[in-house]
């Protein structure tokens, strides 16, 4: 008597769909491990260091042409050169943003120099927005919205929440109270210069205590907003992934 036996066939789908799942596996980890998008800091919003050089160029291009020319070829020459770095910058596609900024800031300044008849005036907006960021900054302290947390938390998407842990206002407090210093001093300098009908120095002051003096602000606001983080995390108002 025969007896048949069944033999089975190896199904040719396993080895498939284990590679299949290696990869789902190997993908998963992947996105794991995937370093998320860093937001620009705020010396790539300024145009990085080229930008901040930038910045003073027509600045200083007015000093120097007033001294040698007048006024008339001051206007100028500012203007010229604010135009000459948005053209370099498009033609090598980069940020834009900071150069139609430097334009349009340059362009209201020589126009009020050409009113006036005025050297100094060219930094005359400069030196009140300087003072009006001051009592911004101070007021917002009193009222107890201290503008840095309320600026840096917005930019991070994590709200008011801070607002509810009294040592957390206080760092921005302090963050809030230095960049108000540096907007004073800015003011008091400057103002002094352009009393004393100082366009040299004017010109001087202002590339010295444009973004060097800031950056050194923006260190205390980034301490601020670290150390508000970790107590946020400590108490529980704040997941520790995010402190």
């Amino acid at each position: 008597m025969k007896i048949n036996f069944l033999e089975t066939k190896p199904d040719a789908r396993a080895p498939q769909a284990g590679q299949q799942a290696e990869q789902q596996a190997g993908h998963a980890g992947q996105a794991a491990h995937a370093v998320p998008p860093q937001r620009p800091s705020v010396l790539d919003q300024a145009g990085g260091t080229k930008g901040i050089v930038y910045s003073a160029l027509p600045v200083l291009a007015f000093v120097v042409v007033h001294n040698l020319r007048g006024l008339k070829a001051s206007i100028i020459a500012a203007f010229a050169v604010a135009v000459a770095i948005g053209v370099q910058r498009v033609a090598r596609k980069e940020s834009v943003q900071p150069a139609i900024g430097g334009v349009f800031g340059v362009a209201i300044a020589a126009g009020i120099v050409w009113f006036t008849g005025s050297a100094k005036d060219y930094f005359l907006i400069g030196i009140w927005a300087s003072l009006a960021g001051a009592v911004l900054f101070v007021l917002s302290v009193l009222v107890r919205w201290p503008l840095a947390g309320v600026i840096w938390n917005v930019a991070t998407g994590k709200g008011s929440i801070w607002r509810a842990d009294k040592r957390s206002r206080f760092y921005y407090d302090i963050a809030t109270l230095v960049l108000a210093a540096v907007f004073g001093a800015r003011f008091a300098v400057q103002q002094y210069f352009y009393v004393t009908d100082q366009v040299g120095s004017l010109g001087a002051a202002k590339i010295a205590m444009g973004f060097p003096l800031l950056a050194l602000a923006l260190l205390v606001v980034a301490w601020a907003a670290r150390s508000s983080n970790k107590r946020l995390a400590a108490i529980g108002l704040l997941p520790a992934k995010n402190a």
